[in-house]
């Protein structure tokens, strides 16, 4: 009985909700060509700002686009920023992390500088400043540049866990027997940091969505042939001036309910890490 009422609060405390409504977001996004009822390219001049009715059911924006079906087929775009810079932010986060963790206490204090002068300057100035010398031309080319532009707080983290476990036997064991840094980085450090990692990137994919959006309303995001949730909020001034509320709204709506679904799952992942270390 005990055991039940255990697995019952366990059961309470996963984020089935948040899961369940991003299952439901990502679903749609990934089945758009079957739910979308108009072309999201197309441009409706005869429907120019319209509420949501029947026909448009999230209704139109300023260029007369059926924002339903941008809705969905925009998420593509920024969910697949999110993920794809999320893993790059991973990959460099992870190398560094590992390197500096293992490294002697001098090369370690050098790659630390670095790493906290570069984490010192905002990700929103550096992106800024790439796109200005380079515009964002697609998907692969803004989630390159958010990436190399957010991993210094990983590195960090990795560093951190690397440094507590690399004396261990197992470590020295399997460098005693030949195995090089690359062998004993994905064998035995990787694995030991997995469970914070993951929810870096998850809280990565979060802030990866974030600044997609904060450059699309800025005027430096994609291209307006790349539809995203971000560029559906770069037309938000023109929304206010017209009073066209829906324009704002849902597609604001859906990157806050994402965000936060993404949010409540990583903060479970962070909760069970650490228990698990406690």
């Amino acid at each position: 009985m005990r055991g039940m009422v255990e697995n019952g609060k366990l059961v309470k405390r996963k984020p089935v909700l948040a899961m369940s409504v991003l299952l439901v977001i990502v679903a749609g996004c990934l089945g758009a060509p079957l739910i979308a009822n108009h072309d999201p390219a197309g441009f409706y001049l005869e429907a120019l700002n319209q509420p949501p009715n029947r026909e448009f059911y999230f209704g139109t924006d300023s260029l007369g686009r059926d924002l339903f079906s941008v809705m969905f087929y925009g998420g593509r775009i920024s969910l697949g920023i999110g993920i794809l810079a999320a893993v790059i932010m991973a990959i460099l986060g992870v190398i560094y992390g590992c390197v500096s963790g293992t490294a002697n206490d001098k090369i370690d204090s050098v790659m630390m500088r670095i790493m906290e002068f570069c984490g010192s300057i905002p990700s929103i100035l550096m992106m800024l400043i790439l796109t200005a010398v380079v515009p964002a031309a697609n998907m692969i080319s803004m989630s390159v540049m958010i990436g190399i532009t957010g991993w210094f707080s990983l590195a960090r983290m990795v560093r951190s866990e690397i440094r507590q476990i690399r004396h261990s036997e197992y470590v020295l064991y399997a460098r005693a027997t030949g195995g090089g840094f690359f062998y004993v980085m994905v064998h035995h450090l990787v694995p030991n940091c997995l469970p914070a990692v993951m929810f870096a990137m998850l809280s990565n994919v979060s802030m990866a969505i974030t600044m997609e959006s904060t450059l699309s309303f800025l005027g430096l995001g994609l291209p307006p042939d790349q539809l995203s949730w971000g560029s559906m909020l770069s037309l938000a001034n023109r929304a206010l001036i017209r009073n066209t509320w829906w324009v704002i709204v849902i597609p604001g709506l859906f990157l806050v309910v994402t965000l936060l679904c993404i949010t409540d799952i990583g903060n479970y992942i962070q909760r069970e890490v650490g228990q698990r270390k406690g």
